[in-house]
């Protein structure tokens, strides 16, 4: 997955730099597609391989992750 997601991010940079570098009739859609892809593919896989194995309620403020912030921030001061 992770070969995938820099072919993806080359693909797409490159693409870009095609459109700005070379003088060509479709530059900007060159442009345009290696934009549209670097955030609606590339992105997205990325954010997917990143998050898939973390548990998003270890990311959210509840009760209990504020209640242990809260006693971690108090043995901080003690050091």
């Amino acid at each position: 997955m992770k070969y995938v997601i820099y072919t993806l991010f080359i693909v797409t940079l490159g693409s870009i730099i095609a459109g700005f570098i070379f003088d060509l009739p479709y530059s900007e859609k060159l442009i345009g597609f290696g934009v549209l892809g670097l955030f609606l593919i590339a992105f997205p896989v990325f954010s997917y391989y990143r998050w898939k194995d973390k548990d998003l309620k270890d990311y959210m403020l509840t009760k209990e992750n504020l209640k242990k912030m809260r006693e971690q921030e108090g043995d901080d001061r003690n050091l």
